[in-house]
């Protein structure tokens, strides 16, 4: 099983902790391959939608944006971290997910993400984790990430040597039962119900599409006639 760990933040604090803990509860370490953010993607979207209307390889950053893309469909497993800043996940993080609204599906899916296992793990000192968590499951479901996962706790502490033992047990529980949720469907992932109809009606609007690249995208895929990015 690979997995990719993307990490909102450089530091290694508890969010990085307990992301790093699941990924080796699940392989081993020569299959895990951590990104950090801002380190890896520095740069923020300048909204010229160059990778919509034309091709994602037109977008300014895309030097940083290749070899993030290719770590994530080649992983079968993703995680992604985020501590909470005020309230939400990180800049950084918002600006990786920025440069993938052309992935979204309505216009141009990677087809690989429909048989794909996400989580989504957010820490806070105190509240927030699950609006933080929310801005990164968004854009997984709307990529078309078959199951997403959500982890968010409150450690009550500002590192990791300073979240409690009795915080840590929990932590240690939760991310072996999730681990075993995971492996359960190694191999076996379907899109759900609600990720299917919106396919559907991306579909409906692909028939016709405002965007020449869009439509172009879904033709060749055969999604306009009787495929499915779920089915082999």
């Amino acid at each position: 099983m690979k997995i990719v760990v993307i990490n909102g933040q450089n530091h290694k604090g508890s969010t990085y902790h307990i992301g790093r803990m699941l990924a080796e509860k699940l392989t081993e370490n020569e299959n895990i391959k951590e990104l950090f953010l801002p380190k890896d993607m520095p740069h923020f979207c300048c909204g010229c939608f160059k990778c919509i209307l034309e091709d994602e390889k037109c977008c300014p950053h895309y030097s940083f944006m290749e070899p993030i893309a290719e770590a994530i469909d080649d992983a079968d497993v993703l995680i992604f971290t985020t501590p909470v800043y005020v309230l939400h996940a990180t800049g950084s993080m918002k600006a990786l997910l920025d440069h993938f609204a052309y992935r979204f599906i309505v216009h141009r899916p990677e087809e690989r993400m429909f048989s794909k296992q996400a989580v989504c793990i957010s820490t806070a000192a105190g509240s927030g984790t699950k609006s933080a968590i929310k801005d990164i499951k968004d854009s997984l479901f709307y990529w078309g990430v078959a199951k997403i996962f959500c982890f968010g706790i409150s450690v009550q502490a500002t590192s990791w040597n300073d979240v409690v033992p009795k915080k840590k047990e929990k932590i240690d529980r939760k991310t072996s039962k999730l681990a075993s949720a995971i492996r359960k469907r190694e191999g076996n992932v379907s899109p759900t119900i609600k990720t299917k109809l919106f396919f559907y009606l991306m579909r409906m609007i692909n028939k016709n599409p405002w965007n020449q690249a869009d439509g172009e995208y879904w033709k060749s895929k055969g999604w306009l006639s009787s495929k499915r990015p779920w089915k082999k």
